[in-house]
């Protein structure tokens, strides 16, 4: 499960397609305190997880 902001979920949903070559989830932090959340590239906050489950 990677955490990422918007720009880079692209990079996020490539890599999990690329590590696990099936289609990931891709949900967006709307409903949770997003500072709670960090991305995982570049420490701003997250506002997507990309997820594989």
């Amino acid at each position: 499960m990677k955490y990422c902001c918007g720009e880079h979920v692209e990079l996020a949903l490539d890599e999990a397609v690329d590590e696990f070559e099936t289609a990931p989830q891709l949900t967006k932090l709307e409903s949770v305190d997003k500072s709670e959340f960090i991305c995982g590239y570049c420490g701003q906050p997250a506002i997507y997880i990309v997820a594989n489950e």
